[in-house]
């Protein structure tokens, strides 16, 4: 049975700042969308039907929001000074989006890091991750020899499948060449936006730790979120290429998945500290859905008071939803300088990992909802 080996994490989170969208009522969402209901023509899904489907009761989405990169860049700026440090004190930048603002040639983080401030040698790393990015990100840090790194993260679909007006576009209204094409609403229907930016510094006392894993003995080679336009399979262009450049989702892959690959987060995070769930404040899960959450939070033996949820008010945030957490923890006092927390995630790929980091935040800022 596939394993993972945790790596000691020599950083403490000392920098974060969150942006989300408003949650908009189900209903008023499906008003907006119109997506049509597959056994009753003529008909659109309504938010009860939606809500029975998806298990959310709201959705962030506000595509107006995030119309710029200096949005992002605004929030990463914010995460620098809740470390109290100033951007030329940054070494190391790592960006983690699977709706990046261009897809070529890692443009998304050459502006970022530029319009950050960070000094010019500081390399434009950027990863093409969905739900388990935080992990791969920070398992990446893990492995680097910078002081201060600075991770940002964002997925934005009412722009990546938006219409431009606050709805989605046809091509997830209606489908059919993606090989999901019955279900692709489902993707804007269950993820929603938001933005998070953490700074890790390095530290010769706190040491965490953080593993990831692929399990390829484990898992077939399904990537689970299908998007497989855009590439020099299905090139723009050429026909039918925008109709496969949508997110399509293997609902009965993931939560097969979702229920597996958490199990074994939770078996090797036990292995590596035994008896972590007393040892951390609090465990911030990837919020798939809310019966998968549920499901299994139930399975582990979690309460509320270790592992908050969120995904019925705001959707799936993908990388941001556990930022979101540990930031309204942080704001509340539930989370203070010294706490050890749990990271624990997975996702397409497929992938999985986990972090265990203790916060110390000089100067906090509060998270944004707008």
């Amino acid at each position: 049975m596939s394993r993972a080996v945790p790596r000691p994490l020599p950083f403490r989170l000392a920098g974060l700042a969150t942006l989300i969208a408003k949650p908009i009522p189900l209903d008023d969402w499906a008003q907006r969308v119109r997506v049509p209901h597959r056994g009753r023509p003529g008909q659109c899904l309504d938010g009860a039907m939606m809500h029975r489907i998806l298990g959310i009761h709201a959705k962030s989405w506000n595509p107006d929001l995030f119309a710029d990169i200096d949005t992002i860049a605004e929030l990463g700026r914010r995460a620098v000074a809740s470390a109290g440090l100033t951007p030329d004190q940054v070494d190391a930048a790592i960006v983690v989006s699977c709706t990046p603002y261009e897809l070529m040639l890692d443009q998304d983080a050459f502006r970022l890091i530029r319009r950050i401030g960070l000094p010019d040698d500081v390399l434009p790393v950027q990863m093409a991750a969905g739900c388990a990015g935080p992990a791969r990100a920070i398992t990446l840090a893990s492995k680097m020899d910078a002081r201060r790194v600075l991770i940002i993260t964002y997925t934005v679909p009412s722009r990546a499948s938006g219409d431009g007006d606050g709805g989605i576009n046809d091509l997830y209204r209606t489908n059919s060449v993606h090989p999901d094409g019955d279900s692709v609403w489902s993707s804007p229907g269950i993820f929603s936006d938001g933005a998070a930016a953490l700074v890790l510094d390095r530290t010769d006392t706190d040491v965490g730790m953080a593993f990831y894993s692929r399990d390829t003995d484990e898992f077939a080679e399904d990537p689970l979120i299908h998007y497989p336009g855009g590439g020099l399979n299905h090139a723009p262009g050429t026909p039918g290429a925008a109709e496969m450049a949508v997110f399509g989702m293997d609902s009965k892959g993931i939560a097969h998945f979702y229920r597996t690959a958490m199990m074994f987060n939770h078996r090797d995070l036990d292995a590596a500290l035994p008896g972590y769930v007393e040892k951390v404040r609090r465990i911030y899960t990837h919020q798939a859905n809310p019966a998968l959450v549920d499901a299994f939070h139930q399975l582990a033996g979690l309460d509320e008071d270790k592992a908050p949820t969120n995904a019925r008010r705001f959707g799936n945030l993908v990388t941001v939803s556990t930022m979101q957490m540990l930031h309204d923890d942080v704001a509340e006092g539930r989370v203070g300088n010294g706490d050890l927390i749990c990271l624990s995630v997975v996702g397409g790929g497929p992938e999985r990992g986990a972090v265990l980091a203790t916060v110390d935040i000089p100067h906090p800022v509060a998270p944004r909802i707008q």
